[in-house]
C-alpha cells in the first residue's frame, strides 16, 4: 500500500494546545462564577469540541455541587467561551517532537495533507499560522466546516474527494479514540500517536492499524511502504 494522502487531527497529534484551551476555559468559568479547573480535567476533555468540551467542565461544577450551573444559558457560556479563546488561541501552542520534520519529508514525498480538526476551523487556522504549519495543508477543516464532525466519516469524505484519493492510499492521524473511528467508518487506515489527550485512557485501547512515536516515524514509514512498492 503506498499512501498519497495523509489527513491529520491538530490538537493533541501535531501541536498541544491544552494550556491555552484551559487557560480560555477557565477564564470562562470565573467570569460566570465558577471556580477554576485543574488543567489535566480540561485536558481530558478535548477532542470533540469547544461545545462539548464547555459543556463537561459545567457537568463537572454541577456534581461537585455549584447550583449556579442550572441558571445558566449554554449558547451565553459559549460566546464568552469565544471571546476568551479568541484571545488565547496560539498563545502557547507548542509543536510535538518530529512534527515539523515529519511533514517537510512527507510533503517533499508528495504526499498530500489535509487538516481535520473538531476545533473551530478560525481557531485551527490561527493555530497552524502561529505554529508554521498552515503552509503544509491543501485542506482544513473544523468542527463547523462541514454539516457533520469527526468520528463521521463525512470530513475524510471530503477530503478524498476534493483531492481526488482514493480511501486504499489513504490514512488518518489523530491522538484519539474518535481519530481512530473517524478513519475506520472512512475506510482509511488509521494511524496513531500516543502522545496526546484521548482522555486520559492508552490509545492502543481504541485498536488503530499502527501506534507511531511521532510524526517523524509516520514519515518513515510512508517512505518505506514507497521503496518496496
Amino acid at each position: 500500500m503506498t499512501i498519497q494522502l495523509i489527513t491529520f487531527d491538530l490538537d493533541g497529534t501535531m501541536v498541544d494546545t491544552a494550556a491555552e484551551i484551559a487557560e480560555a476555559a477557565n477564564r470562562t468559568l470565573a467570569e460566570i462564577g465558577l471556580p477554576r479547573r485543574p488543567l489535566g480535567d480540561v485536558t481530558k476533555l478535548i477532542g470533540h469540541g469547544t461545545r462539548e468540551l464547555m459543556k463537561g467542565l459545567l457537568k463537572q461544577a454541577k456534581q461537585a455541587g455549584e447550583s449556579l450551573v442550572d441558571t445558566l444559558d449554554v449558547e451565553a457560556v459559549m460566546h464568552c467561551f469565544e471571546r476568551h479563546y479568541n484571545d488565547t488561541t496560539g498563545t502557547d501552542s507548542q509543536l510535538y517532537p518530529g512534527c515539523l520534520e515529519g511533514l517537510e519529508r512527507l510533503r517533499t514525498a508528495g504526499v498530500r495533507l489535509a487538516c481535520v480538526t473538531n476545533k473551530e476551523v478560525r481557531f485551527a487556522h490561527k493555530v497552524l499560522e502561529v505554529t508554521g504549519l498552515a503552509p503544509f495543508f491543501q485542506i482544513v477543516l473544523g468542527g463547523d466546516s462541514l454539516a457533520e464532525k469527526k468520528p463521521h466519516p463525512l470530513v475524510i469524505e471530503y477530503c478524498l474527494e476534493a483531492l481526488n484519493v482514493d480511501k486504499s492510499h489513504t490514512a488518518h492521524v489523530g491522538d484519539s479514540s474518535i481519530d481512530v473511528e473517524t478513519a475506520q467508518r472512512a475506510g482509511v487506515a488509521a494511524w496513531a500517536v500516543p502522545y496526546g489527550y484521548n482522555g486520559g485512557q492508552p490509545i492502543e485501547d481504541s485498536h488503530p492499524d499502527g501506534v507511531f512515536t511521532d510524526i517523524a516515524r509516520i514519515a518513515d514509514h510512508v517512505l518505506n511502504l514507497r521503496m518496496a512498492a
